[in-house]
């Protein structure tokens, strides 16, 4: 597993494998997010089996699925919502992890300085500089 953490609670990682899970659990990771839509992937690899896969393992699972370039603020808040309501660590998954460090960073907005969110994408192995627009706006109403 690549996993690569970008706060103190969250991680972003490609995908991951329904054998990852017990694993995770071990590590301390309470929540994992699948941010990618199942017609990417295998049926072994699909939502449902993902999930059963977790929560055989004693996590939580949230479905946040985006296809870029189509990601909406609705992805935004669930994200955020799915980090805010975990009770400890959390793993967000998607094809190569970028949309997961993405939709983090974007969730973050207004939560932490841009120049932060952006290091910490950075730090991570994700140049998402060209979001800075995006995280300047979703700061402003908050």
């Amino acid at each position: 597993m690549d996993i690569r953490a970008l706060d103190d609670r969250v991680a972003v990682a490609p995908q991951l494998d329904p054998a990852d899970m017990g694993a995770l659990a071990g590590d301390g990771v309470t929540t994992i997010i699948c941010n990618r839509p199942d017609a990417e992937v295998p049926p072994a690899h699909r939502a449902a089996a993902m999930q059963e896969a977790a929560e055989g393992a004693g996590l939580a699972f949230v479905f946040n699925p985006v296809a870029m370039p189509q990601l909406t603020l609705q992805a935004v808040e669930e994200q955020a919502d799915a980090i805010d309501g975990a009770d400890g660590r959390v793993v967000a998954y998607c094809a190569s992890g970028t949309r997961s460090a993405v939709l983090w960073a974007l969730a973050m907005a207004g939560r932490m300085p841009p120049d932060d969110i952006l290091g910490a994408t950075r730090a991570a192995g994700f140049e998402l500089d060209g979001l800075r627009p995006q995280i300047d706006a979703l700061a402003a109403p908050r």
